[in-house]
């Protein structure tokens, strides 16, 4: 699988990684059981196939998505890069709570390495930025952490500029991981120029906005405690309309032997910032069709189309 740099000293990382925040299960922002035996076939062809990076954190599953990870890595520690996350905890009532008070994440950095069974996590990043915390008291630790070998490389996810700008102040961001689909298309502006002058390394999540993009979505097949079920992008009178812009874009996935999901992945790689695209699977099936993302390059002319597409979408 095609490969490229993390940012100005990060490792290689594959394309496409595999993200582990639907193998956690049921918990609030869950999508419905897990089959974790079927995770683990999961991760392990995607390693198969050439997938050198796994995308999880705390939270997902109130730890269960670390431990499926942890386990199914076990003997091919050598072949993965593992990222994970610090900044949302929980109580024995399942309730989520924000904290990247240094004492915190001191705490979170031991829980993720005994739940992922390694001596350290390649990418350890700031799941959210907390308003009522500093940022850069938490940066400042995770600055600790590398010095100590805890982890090797940091970075922080959903921030903006601002926040970058000041962490880079006292320590190099080796990545940012932000929202990136044809709805979501804010970081174009100022967040990937940046990014790709500062030699930040760019890891997009959402390429297929949750499942919404896959071409396959059917919202009569979400679980009751699904989180998207909740959501108004796939409730109507939103659905409807966001899944016409889905059929506009068949013919053009056609073209290149994808489905739409393949072709929503390939559009957020086509961006020189953009180092990877995280894409959940839970299932080998889900994995062999979304590493062929890999091989799509979308020429010219379709990126004008699917702009004018997109541009059609959001007069409406």
């Amino acid at each position: 699988m095609k490969k490229r740099k993390l940012g100005a000293r990060g490792p290689e990382l594959s394309v496409i990684g595999f993200g582990a925040w639907a193998i956690g299960g049921q918990w609030r922002w869950g999508w419905g059981a897990t089959d974790e035996a079927e995770a683990v076939r999961a991760i392990q062809r995607a390693l198969n196939l050439g997938v050198n990076w796994i995308d999880t954190a705390p939270v997902y599953g109130l730890g269960r998505s670390e431990e499926i990870v942890g386990k199914a890595i076990q003997g091919r520690r050598d072949e993965v890069i593992v990222a994970t996350k610090c900044g949302l905890r929980w109580n024995e009532a399942g309730e989520i709570r924000h904290d990247i008070s240094p004492s915190s994440i001191r705490a979170e950095v031991e829980d993720s390495l005994r739940r992922l069974r390694i001596d350290v996590i390649d990418l350890y990043q700031i799941h959210w930025p907390n308003p009522n915390q500093s940022e850069i008291n938490a940066w400042a630790e995770l600055l600790k952490l590398k010095k100590e070998g805890k982890v090797r490389r940091i970075g922080v996810s959903n921030f903006d500029v601002k926040l970058m700008r000041q962490c880079e102040k006292a320590g190099h961001v080796d990545s940012l991981q932000p929202p990136y689909n044809f709805f979501q298309r804010e970081i174009e502006t100022n967040i990937l120029p940046y990014c790709r002058e500062h030699g930040v390394g760019v890891v997009v999540y959402s390429p297929m906005y949750s499942g919404l993009l896959s071409g396959r979505f059917d919202r009569s097949r979400l679980a009751a405690d699904d989180w998207r079920t909740g959501h108004p992008m796939f409730n109507e009178p939103k659905l409807s309309h966001n899944l016409q812009l889905v059929d506009s874009l068949r013919p053009i996935a056609e073209k290149y032997g994808q489905p739409v999901g393949g072709l929503a992945v390939a559009w957020t790689l086509r961006h020189a910032a953009v180092t990877s695209a995280i894409v959940g699977a839970r299932s080998t099936r889900q994995v062999e069709e979304n590493v062929k993302a890999a091989d799509c390059t979308i020429d010219d002319q379709d990126v004008q189309e699917i702009e004018a597409l997109l541009q059609q979408y959001n007069a409406h």
